[in-house]
């Protein structure tokens, strides 16, 4: 195995897994105040699990992280113990937003997880990239419309 890999007496493991979950709705609020503290409870609640966040990366309207769980952890429970808490906490801090998302449940249900084999730089770097690719895609898709009212000037 590779030298990134954990040990315990008997057990080598190297259990690494991209994951992508959105808001409720798919609604884009994780940016200025929110997308910070996200952060830091994302890091918080993946300290007291002894889980690794190798890359992470809030986009407006979903995450991206790449984590390193331990064993013990199946990826359902990794999942549920960071969307739950995460969602209580964000709540906690932003009351404001109970009215748009009713039911204290910040998270939509659904979740896209994915392992990572030898190929996690590959990973890695797709996830820090992703928001430039974005931007750019954004930008090229803009068109400047011409109003069909407007006559030009001193025309009307």
């Amino acid at each position: 195995m590779a030298q990134n890999a954990y040990s315990l007496s008997h057990t080598k493991w190297m259990c690494r897994y991209h994951v992508v979950f959105t808001p409720k709705y798919r609604r884009k609020v994780i940016y200025n105040q929110i997308r910070s503290d996200l952060g830091e409870i994302f890091r918080k609640l993946c300290q007291h699990k002894g889980i690794e966040i190798i890359e992470g990366h809030l986009m407006p309207d979903h995450v991206h992280m790449l984590l390193a769980a331990p064993l013990k952890y199946s990826v359902s429970s990794v999942m549920g113990h960071l969307k739950g808490k995460s969602s209580l906490m964000v709540f906690d801090r932003h009351a404001s937003m109970k009215y748009k998302f009713g039911n204290r449940k910040f998270w939509a249900e659904g979740r896209c997880v994915s392992t990572v084999g030898l190929n996690e730089a590959t990973i890695a770097k797709y996830i820090r990239e992703q928001e430039k690719a974005d931007i750019a895609l954004d930008r090229l898709s803009v068109k400047e419309y011409e109003d069909p009212f407007d006559r030009g000037p001193g025309r009307k």
